[in-house]
């Protein structure tokens, strides 16, 4: 009797593991399945049933069947559970006890159907120059290709360097400024000659900073048409600056959100490095994309429907900030545009509102540790990116270092991952 029962417990034993384990998989799998639009709701039951019963076969004797009950779906909390279970017909037959046991499992996980939209800054500075420019466009292909798998993700990208070409935009958004004449773009009741004396020549759709009507560094997510009070009491739109002291323009220009990799992949090969590494204006215009306050410019300048609503319960935004350097470039607010303090300070603040704002922040900084700069412009670097990085979440790390192509392909990867577990969790 007491082998008898040693042997019974085994094969209870061993069919109860591998029963949750297939109900484990298979509800996991069908989570996903609806997480990225694989599937609908109305075909959980199926599904969860198909991958059970496929995985059971081989823990059934003759005549016993595997039951999966209805899987609940909770959209209000967000989870995939199921239960299935076998009647064992047991090995011995004991005096006092059945000779059919029930074994059952039940397992839930969380899914999602909130949409995701990631902005990507991305460093075309002239210290990218080489094997470090054909690194990131390696990266950030294949960062794309990763993303767009779940159908319900949108991509943007920021290109870098000492301003951004922000295409289309550049039309509607941008105030740029004359040498020598006022910093505020002419007011709404501007006449022709304040017009002509205030405003330069747009050439290249680039632009810098956006200035406050106190002329510093405005770190908000306003819109252009947003409407504010200037020293003079007259009324302005809030367009960004082109300030007349920027020199050079990367060639690749912003892609506001998009699911079409194909357009995403040719703005990524007209990467080049050039310039210098104003990192705050990057920052600024990847809140901008994420922003639903700029839904209006974008689709204006039919550049794409523009970023959804500020809504935690139905997308997850998240920014992911890149450098190869120290933020060493500002002009909002600054006398000397070399202040690489008030660009890492306005990155920093511009950071801060992002995150105040429910957007997700990881940053990465690659090929820091080159004996090209100082220990002290290493450290600035750094910091700036830790300090703008969102905190830390059980397993989810939000601050990355890499020093060859290899390992920013990776941390793109363990940054998707991890967007992944935010989506699902926040």
């Amino acid at each position: 009797m007491a082998a008898g029962y040693g042997i019974n417990t085994a094969q209870l034993f061993n069919v109860k593991s591998g029963l949750s384990q297939a109900v484990d998989a298979a509800v996991t799998s069908t989570a996903r399945d609806l997480t990225t639009g694989k599937i609908k709701l109305e075909d959980a039951d199926e599904t969860v049933a198909a991958f059970v019963e496929a995985n059971t076969d081989r823990l059934l004797a003759p005549g016993e069947k595997v039951v999966v009950g209805k899987t609940l779906v909770d959209r209000l909390a967000g989870t995939v559970q199921a239960t299935a279970y076998i009647d064992v017909k047991v090995f011995f037959s004991l005096f006092g006890s059945a000779n059919k046991r029930r074994i059952s499992a039940t397992t839930a996980s969380l899914y999602s159907d909130k949409d995701i939209e990631v902005a990507m800054m991305l460093d075309v500075t002239g210290s990218m120059k080489g094997q470090k420019i054909r690194d990131l466009k390696s990266a950030a292909e294949n960062a794309v290709e990763k993303l767009l798998e779940n159908p319900r993700t949108r991509v943007a990208l920021v290109p870098y360097a000492e301003s951004v070409n922000v295409g289309a935009l550049a039309e509607k958004t941008v105030f740029v400024e004359k040498a020598g004449a006022r910093d505020l773009p002419p007011p709404d009741d501007a006449t022709p000659r304040e017009i002509s004396i205030n405003t330069g020549k747009q050439s290249d759709n680039c632009a810098s900073d956006r200035k406050t009507p106190a002329l510093e560094a405005d770190f908000t997510d306003d819109g252009p048409a947003t409407k504010r009070v200037g020293p003079d009491g007259r009324i302005y739109s809030a367009k960004v600056n082109l300030d007349d002291r920027v020199s050079s323009c990367p060639a690749a220009s912003v892609v506001p959100l998009t699911a079409d990799a194909d357009k995403l992949n040719k703005a990524i090969d007209k990467f080049s490095a050039n310039g210098v590494t104003a990192g705050a204006i990057g920052v600024q215009w990847a809140y901008y994309m994420l922003s639903d306050k700029w839904r209006a410019a974008i689709k204006d300048a039919k550049m794409g429907d523009g970023p959804a609503d500020m809504d935690p319960a139905k997308v997850t935004k998240v920014a992911i900030l890149m450098t190869d350097g120290q933020f060493n470039k500002a002009f909002a607010g600054v006398r000397n545009t070399s202040d690489g303090a008030a660009s890492r300070r306005y990155a920093e603040s511009l950071c801060a509102s992002m995150k105040e704002n429910g957007i997700e922040i990881f940053t990465i900084g690659f090929d820091l540790n080159d004996p090209a700069m100082s220990k002290t412009e290493r450290d600035q670097a750094k910091a700036v990116l830790k300090n703008c990085s969102s905190p830390d979440k059980s397993h989810i790390k939000h601050y990355y270092e890499a020093s060859t192509g290899t390992e920013l392909d990776e941390a793109y990867k363990a940054i998707i991952d991890a967007t992944e577990l935010l989506y699902l969790t926040m």
